[in-house]
């Protein structure tokens, strides 16, 4: 198709999928802005990964930025989002539950589309662009240097279980994680793994091949990793051990470890900063700012706030009086689920170097303290115990210490030697559970409420 053609193409196209969008995108999982109106959409790119006139299936790829007005106050009022869609003629039967409907008018009058990542021959496709490096209009494709080949011919299979992003397993040897929601710049899943496969440290997978749009502004799109297939996430081998009555110390250990020796390699891979006392100050009103908020939103917190405050402001007292710490880049978002266990080697690996996917993608590539991961771990702990009947807060606790001797043997720092700081960040990841729970799963409520009291309640 030639590049003028192509652009009448584009601007008819997004009117004619528009009827069909406003429907089928806010049933999707990671759509961000379920419950909110639709006012429209506007067209970002638009590229044919496979041409849609002929024979065979067509591969369009989108970014589609969506208008929702009334989210103007969380997140951005137009969300830009990265669709795959697939057009034929007619839809065989296997893959009717990926329909997006028949478009009724516009360059595809009279096609299909669907959901173009169910369909094997077109998933195969972006695996093959991975291959060979290089641009397709304003898509770019690019490979790690000191990664394994890609082979040909690797079956794809959608993974079922994500909710933010969308993934494709490549014959169990490959993972692509697709990025829905997309912001402008490097994602962290890409740039910090790619940090540390330079920086020699192994202990996460190698980006091996990835893909982004450099027009009209950078959004990183995809990232192909290998496929841990004999690993397991240590929430499920935590909750295992509470269920057979084992200790998880040794494993807490072993995880303690893995997060100093990632955090030792960010910090010499990437820059640091120096958090004085303006910074300080600022990063504890902005936790304060949280508090405050979750307060409006959840009740139950109201009673415990000036005693939670008070973790916040002792940080501000120290930075105030001269005391200084080392901001570096961190995961993010760190918990149980985030390390996997590999049964053949015994080898610990952590995944999703995404941040927490609801925050501004520019706070998410800030440095910070690397206690912050700290603080995520520990309440995952807590968050374990708590799933087991009767609860063992014991079990937690021999868990959470476990960990930080395990930090403190691998890098020299332990967590526990700022405790000021340490308490600030988990009472700041205990505050954003209680909202999330009250908002998504009412019943679990009880399991953050528990570490407000006991946060409230520490001298």
């Amino acid at each position: 198709m030639s590049e003028a053609a192509s652009t009448r193409t584009s601007v008819a196209l997004l009117p004619s999928l528009a009827p069909l969008l406003h429907q089928w995108l806010p049933r999707q999982r990671w759509f961000a802005g379920k419950g909110s109106h639709v006012a429209g959409f506007s067209l970002v790119s638009a590229t044919e990964l496979l041409p849609l006139q002929g024979p065979g299936p067509g591969l369009l790829h989108l970014l589609v930025r969506v208008r929702q007005p009334d989210l103007a106050t969380t997140h951005a009022a137009a969300d830009c989002y990265q669709l795959l869609i697939g057009v034929r003629q007619t839809l065989p039967p296997v893959l009717a539950p990926s329909l997006i409907g028949h478009v009724a008018e516009g360059p595809l009058a009279g096609r299909t589309v669907y959901e173009g990542l169910h369909d094997p021959r077109l998933s195969a496709v972006l695996l093959e662009r991975l291959r060979a490096p290089g641009t397709l209009g304003p898509l770019r494709f690019d490979r790690f240097d000191r990664a394994p080949a890609i082979p040909r011919g690797l079956l794809p299979r959608p993974l079922d279980a994500e909710q933010s992003n969308s993934s494709l397993v490549y014959g169990d040897t490959f993972i692509l994680k697709l990025f829905r929601r997309i912001h402008p710049g490097p994602n962290p899943d890409l740039e910090l793994p790619l940090a540390l496969a330079r920086a020699g440290c192994e202990r996460a997978p190698v980006p091996v091949a990835w893909y982004e749009s450099h027009a009209p502004e950078p959004f990183t799109l995809g990232v192909l990793q290998p496929y841990l297939r004999d690993s397991r996430d240590a929430w499920m081998l935590a909750l295992e051990a509470l269920a057979g009555g084992r200790a998880f110390d040794k494993e807490a250990h072993a995880l303690g470890r893995v997060t100093a020796e990632v955090h030792t390699a960010l910090a010499h891979a990437l820059p640091t900063v120096r958090l004085r006392g303006a910074q300080t100050e600022q990063l504890a009103a902005a936790m304060t700012q949280r508090l405050d908020a979750a307060a409006k939103a959840v009740p139950a917190l109201v009673p415990h706030v000036p005693r939670l405050r008070a973790a916040f402001d002792a940080v501000a007292v120290l930075g105030r009086h001269g005391r200084a710490w080392i901001a570096q880049r961190v995961h993010g978002d760190l918990h149980l689920g985030q390390a996997l266990h590999c049964s053949t080697d015994g080898a610990w690996s952590v995944i999703d170097f995404e941040g927490e996917p609801a925050r501004p993608l520019t706070e998410r590539r800030r440095p910070q303290p690397a206690v912050r991961d700290v603080a995520g771990m520990l309440r995952s702990f807590d968050y374990a115990a708590r799933t087991h009947r009767p609860w063992n807060p014991t079990w937690a606790e021999v868990c959470r210490d476990a960990y930080c001797e395990g930090y403190a043997a691998a890098c020299g720092t332990d967590p526990r030697e700022e405790p000021e700081l340490l308490r600030a960040y988990e009472t700041d990841k205990a505050v954003y559970e209680v909202v999330y729970e009250a908002r998504h799963r009412p019943d679990w409520l009880p399991v953050p409420m528990a570490a407000i009291c006991r946060l409230a309640a520490a001298p």
